[in-house]
């Protein structure tokens, strides 16, 4: 079915207001997107990985959730979501569950590139029917913008700051979703937030109601750890898709599908110069990072 942006937005929220997220954080948005994709009728279970989301949409006794939400520890997640999703099988067999569940992990790069890296392999290999967001902001943000394996190449942070002797983090950015694609599950995607968010939809659907584990991966700005006026979010998305930053493409039962392919490329500094986290980069002397 065609993507009909309207009919999609005049859904009930499942991920509603009253959270604590920045202004301009794309977190929130991600929530929205994600739990759009659900058809009406269909119920979930959110399994959350502690971070910045967890601590802003889920203070107790308040939630900005409407489905059935787990806070889980940073580093088993997606475990919790593999185990709920198995329970959930043998009470629809043994006909104590009549409705239909769908269940999801979200976590941010820390949670999920880095310390619940175990977890997310395990239950992808296991294959658990569920699907896994990351949304991914490039460092640990809830804790102090320390990196993370998924800070690209001198990005400044303050466990690999830029200075006199540093051009920020010296190693390159982890390719979690090639790594993902490797466990040969049946769906695997990159998206961000870009235009009537067709493409974010469309992969979000897919990757719920594709049988058998699937991953997505969002690219998914910081105003505070990137350094941006919060209104630069979508400038910031679009440029990381059309300077190649962020690829958006898919991988179906092991083919790789390249979604949008920019008409003219864009030189990477035009994503780099909005940010503060490499304005180091651009200073006299430097050159050689933008080179790199």
């Amino acid at each position: 079915m065609a993507y009909n942006h309207k009919k999609e937005l005049s859904k009930p929220e499942r991920f509603v207001g009253g959270h604590r997220l920045c202004a301009g954080c794309g977190a929130g948005i991600v929530c929205r997107a994600m739990t759009r994709a659900l058809d009406e009728g269909d119920k979930a279970v959110i399994c959350n990985a502690t971070g910045c989301l967890e601590v802003s949409s889920f203070l107790y006794p308040y939630t900005a959730w409407e489905d059935s939400y787990i806070h889980s520890a940073f580093e088993n997640a997606a475990a919790t979501c593999g185990g709920v999703e198995a329970a959930y099988k043998v009470l629809k067999k043994r006909g104590k569950i009549q409705d239909n569940y769908k269940f999801i992990t979200i976590g941010g790069d820390g949670g999920t590139y880095d310390i619940g890296f175990q977890s997310l392999s395990g239950a992808m290999e296991r294959g658990h029917d569920m699907v896994y967001f990351c949304y991914d902001n490039e460092a640990y943000m809830n804790t102090g913008i320390q990196r993370s394996s998924s800070t690209p190449r001198f990005a400044s942070a303050t466990t690999a700051p830029s200075g006199s002797v540093s051009t920020g983090k010296v190693q390159d950015k982890k390719d979690l979703t090639q790594i993902m694609a490797s466990h040969n599950i049946p769906y695997v995607a990159q998206t961000t937030f870009l235009g009537n968010f067709k493409d974010f939809h469309e992969k979000a659907h897919r990757a719920i109601y594709t049988p058998g584990p699937a991953f997505v991966n969002v690219l998914t700005p910081c105003p505070r750890g990137w350094q941006y006026s919060p209104e630069l979010l979508p400038e910031l998305c679009r440029l990381a898709v059309e300077t190649c930053v962020w690829p958006l493409f898919e991988v179906v039962e092991g083919q790789w599908m390249l979604s949008y392919e920019p008409k003219k490329k864009l030189p990477v500094t035009e994503f780099m110069k909005l940010q503060g986290r490499f304005k180091h980069c651009f200073q006299p002397g430097n050159e050689w990072t933008l080179k790199a």
